[in-house]
Parts: C-alpha cells; sequence; structure tokens
C-alpha cells in the first residue's frame, strides 16, 4: 500500500469537502510533481478519480432534485463529441513530444482559470447578470452546447475544468438558476464527461491503477472531514489557500 498516495487522496479529498471545487486542479499536479508521472498519465489517473469520486456526490443531488437535465443534456451534446474528437485525435497522431508539450500548457492554463473562477465567484455573478441584457433566450441552448465543447476538450487535454469553470459558464447563461441547482448540474455533467475522457486516456495506456485506488481509499475520509470542517473555516480563507495553491502549481506546470 502506498500511504503516500493514501494520504494525498484524503489531502485533496478534504480541499473538495470544503470548497466543493479543486479536486482534479490539485490531483494532476500534485500527481506530476510529487508521483513523478509524465502528464498524460497524470491526467489520466485524474480523470478515473474525478468520475468515481463526484458519483456519489450527482446521485445524491438527483435525490435532492438538485439536477437540471436539460441544461446537463445540453452541455454533454457538446462535451463528448468534443472529448472522443480530441480523444480520437491523440490516437492518430500519437501521443508526441508535441501532445506532451500541449498537454502540459492547457494544465498550467486551465489551473489559473481555475482560480479566477474561485477568486472572483461573486463578480462572476453580477457581471452574468448584466449580460442577461444581450442574451436572448432563444440563443442559450446553443451556447450551452459551445459551452460544453469547450469544456470537453479541456477536461481531454488537461482533466481539469468539469468543476469550477464548467460552473462558471453554467453562472453565465442561467445566472438564476439556484446555486444548488448549479451544483448538482455541474457535477452531474462532469461524471460522463469525465468517464468518457477517462476511458479515452485508458485506451491509450494513460492510467496507473494501482496509483488510482490509493488515492481513493484516501479521498472517501477526506471528503466527509472536508465536509464537516467548512462549517467552522471561513469561506473566504478557504478559498484564499486554495487560489494560492491553484496559482502556484499552474505557474510551475507553465514553466
Amino acid at each position: 500500500m502506498d500511504w503516500l498516495a493514501v494520504i494525498s487522496g484524503f489531502g485533496v479529498g478534504a480541499i473538495v469537502g470544503m470548497t466543493g471545487v479543486g479536486g482534479g486542479s490539485l490531483m494532476t499536479p500534485l500527481l506530476i510533481s510529487v508521483f513523478k508521472l509524465n502528464p498524460a498519465t497524470a491526467i489520466g489517473t485524474d480523470l478515473w478519480f474525478a468520475a468515481i469520486t463526484k458519483t456519489s456526490g450527482s446521485i445524491a443531488h438527483h435525490r435532492h432534485g438538485q439536477v437540471d437535465y436539460r441544461i446537463t443534456g445540453r452541455l454533454l451534446m457538446g462535451s463528448i463529441p468534443a472529448a472522443i474528437a480530441t480523444i480520437a485525435l491523440m490516437h492518430y497522431t500519437g501521443v508526441t513530444k508535441g501532445w506532451a508539450s500541449a498537454l502540459t500548457f492547457s494544465l498550467g492554463i486551465a489551473l489559473l482559470l481555475t482560480a479566477l473562477t474561485v477568486a472572483y465567484k461573486q463578480a462572476w455573478h453580477r457581471v452574468a447578470l448584466r449580460l442577461q441584457r444581450w442574451l436572448p433566450e432563444h440563443r442559450k441552448p446553443a451556447l450551452t452546447v459551445l459551452a460544453g465543447l469547450i469544456l470537453g476538450v479541456l477536461v481531454s487535454l488537461s482533466s481539469i475544468g468539469a468543476g469550477a469553470i464548467g460552473a462558471t459558464l453554467i453562472l453565465f447563461l442561467y445566472p438564476q438558476l439556484e446555486t444548488r441547482r448549479l451544483v448538482g448540474t455541474d457535477i452531474a455533467h462532469a461524471v460522463p464527461l469525465t468517464l468518457v475522457a477517462g476511458i479515452g486516456h485508458a485506451t491509450l495506456g494513460h492510467v496507473d491503477w494501482g496509483l488510482l485506488a490509493a488515492l481513493l481509499l484516501g479521498s472517501i475520509p477526506g471528503i466527509w472531514i472536508g465536509a464537516q470542517l467548512t462549517r467552522k473555516m471561513p469561506d473566504r480563507l478557504v478559498r484564499a489557500l486554495l487560489c494560492v495553491s491553484l496559482v502556484t502549481a499552474g505557474l510551475k506546470v507553465i514553466h
């Protein structure tokens, strides 16, 4: 048993439990820097970690009626084909040094974007409400599919984006959506997307299954304890620490 992996899974799980975001954003750079996985294997392993850990959350939100399946369906119409096309392109071209560079750069950009979405969560909501004046209702279905397409490519290339970035895109398009339904919808979309992208990376041999099992073992109690801690820690402090971690990891990966 790799106890370092169990402890790492616990730590990331605790952050996810406290903030609702940060799983993929922190796990992939952790796999690269601490466990010395190449970017492709780190991304593939993290996609499976995300798909499995978010499944229980998705079921819980479904049971409470907190998933807007109309929005989820539109997102999946864009994200699933985009994920399949991205993985197919990687199969066709081969995972060359050029792809490795693209994966690493995408990871760094996704980390920085996630930091921005977490840091300015309230500001994004105000901007989204103002944008509604120029966003007719009949254009939202097509724009939602487009948002899904962007997420499909980003998640397949970096394993990041299905959480905080996905929630922000939904917020821009549907600012009137209740927060709990926004979160539930985002998670419900993330599960099939990360699973499809994870299967694609597995066919390329980009998953460390033994390490994944140890990470999952630690994450289960970590998420539960993090959810309890979030009641005692100031939200602003937790998000500030998360943002610093994301920016540091993003800049390190890019360089």
